[in-house]
């Protein structure tokens, strides 16, 4: 019993040593983070954007409306599209 009782007291002497030595640390500041406020800031431009896309893509074609083209036909008006901007960027002054 006194082996017990004296373990007892070592340990929470072990305890109180321990708290005392450790000490109350200061609690560090929490700086100021300014990601959240940038998040929501971000978030409220993307929503606005969101309804500008739906006014821009109003004026688009869909697909169930758009007139079908033979592959041949869709291949030469993309090269006929992608000669056209090849001239343009370079400066092409024979048209």
């Amino acid at each position: 019993m006194k082996r017990l009782f004296a373990w007892v007291a070592g340990a929470a002497g072990g305890l109180a040593a321990y708290r005392a030595m450790r000490g109350k640390r200061p609690q560090p500041v929490a700086s100021v983070d300014t990601r959240a406020e940038e998040l929501k800031a971000r978030l409220q431009q993307a929503r606005e954007a969101a309804d500008d896309r739906d006014e821009f893509e109003s004026g688009e074609v869909t697909v169930d409306e758009a007139e079908p083209l033979d592959p041949q036909a869709r291949r030469a008006q993309v090269h006929e599209q992608g000669r056209a901007a090849l001239d343009e960027m370079r400066g092409d002054q024979s048209t």
